[in-house]
């Protein structure tokens, strides 16, 4: 199992906001702010942005693929609505994937200001 996971930024302060916009729309929220790194989660730090200021940019295709689970087709709604909202770009609008499987696959990705792709993710049945 999994417990954490960390991707690189070139500017932290513009991540965290970023990310507290994205991730606030899922119910996480900010938990561990330090010099160069911020941890992000519900109760425990699960996700991380750490500073890397001499990162080159990724390339569209390239970069980290997160996955977060939203409770609802609602979360990921406002998932990728506050994405958009906060400066990212969308790599995948809210709804079914089929391809996905019988499962109800309901996901949105964007991608965030470094070029990290970042999903969430449902299941409606």
């Amino acid at each position: 199992m999994i417990d954490h996971v960390s991707i690189a930024v070139r500017d932290l302060a513009a991540a965290t906001r970023f990310y507290e916009a994205v991730l606030g729309a899922i119910g996480m929220k900010a938990i561990d702010v330090r010099a160069a790194t911020v941890g992000f989660g519900k109760q425990y730090s699960e996700f991380w942005i750490n500073l890397r200021r001499d990162m080159a940019p990724v390339e569209a295709g390239s970069g980290a693929h997160i996955c977060f689970r939203a409770r609802s087709t609602e979360m990921v709604d406002a998932f990728h609505a506050a994405a958009l909202a906060a400066g990212g770009v969308s790599d995948g609008a809210p709804g079914l994937r089929p391809h996905d499987g019988e499962g109800g696959y309901y996901a949105a990705f964007i991608r965030d200001p470094d070029g990290n792709r970042i999903e969430a993710v449902t299941f409606t049945k």
